[in-house]
């Protein structure tokens, strides 16, 4: 008897880039409301001028919204 292979039905996924954001803190939350400096720190903006990348998903963007008088946002 010949063995043959069997190959799996399902195609094989190419991973797909997800896209980025890079967001900088270049006002400071000193002034505003609690949740404004809380939302800038659960971003991982710490210090003034500090830059994270972040994923593009509509969390991020909401919390982005809630701060948009604080930050920059470029994408990736």
């Amino acid at each position: 008897m010949a063995e043959t292979k069997k190959t799996s039905a399902t195609p094989t996924k190419v991973a797909k880039k997800e896209k980025m954001l890079r967001v900088t803190l270049v006002k400071s939350p000193i002034g505003y409301c609690k949740d404004q400096r809380q939302t800038a720190v659960a971003l991982g903006l710490n210090k003034l001028n500090s830059s994270n990348e972040l994923p593009d998903n509509s969390a991020v963007r909401g919390m982005i919204f809630k701060i948009k008088h604080l930050v920059r946002v470029e994408e990736i």
